[in-house]
């Protein structure tokens, strides 16, 4: 009988080793229509079953609801899973269906004490800026990431949206595992 678990990967240099397929869960509680909850979780269980082991989520999937509906599954498998969450796409409490990039630290930090708390969990083990607001340095966006690094709250950095030049300024101030 052959190994029908997928292969591992390590996320850049000293990032977490994870499954070479990652499973993008916005889709289980938001954004392509009714979802059946329990589809979901079975969805979530095989695919650990297979070998992956990079969930990601978002706390703008559901204005957090995503999160929330992860956190079981999650719980259930801390040792064996790699949570990947996402900031920056903040949502006006009078204007649910409005989506405004942020980047700057008061944000950040707010956002990452939210998706603990929605997650359930001590850490984060990759933390992504979701969206670039070219407004802010990315500089200064990666160096209050690297903060929540050194105060335990996030393991690893990623950024989405980013260009060559942007990436490299990044990695001048913290490691970015993912891309």
């Amino acid at each position: 009988m052959t190994d029908s678990r997928i292969a591992q990967a390590q996320l850049g240099t000293g990032g977490p080793e994870v499954g070479v397929q990652g499973l993008g869960c916005m889709g289980m509680s938001f954004a392509y229509g009714p979802t059946d909850a329990g589809e979901a979780r079975a969805a979530l269980e095989r695919a650990l079953e297979l070998g992956v082991t990079l969930y990601d989520t978002a706390d703008a999937y559901g204005a957090g609801e995503n999160e929330e509906f992860l956190s079981p599954f999650f719980k259930a498998h801390r040792d064996e899973v790699v949570i990947a969450t996402k900031f920056a796409l903040s949502i006006p409490p009078d204007q649910p269906t409005k989506r405004v990039i942020r980047n700057d630290t008061p944000y950040i930090r707010q956002a990452v004490e939210a998706s603990l708390k929605r997650l359930d969990v001590d850490v984060i083990d990759l933390y992504y800026m979701h969206r670039r607001d070219v407004d802010i340095p990315i500089e200064e966006t990666v160096a209050t990431m690297a903060e929540l690094v050194r105060e335990g709250k996030v393991k690893h950095l990623g950024l989405s949206e980013v260009t060559g030049r942007e990436l490299r300024a990044a990695q001048s101030v913290h490691p970015i595992a993912a891309v």
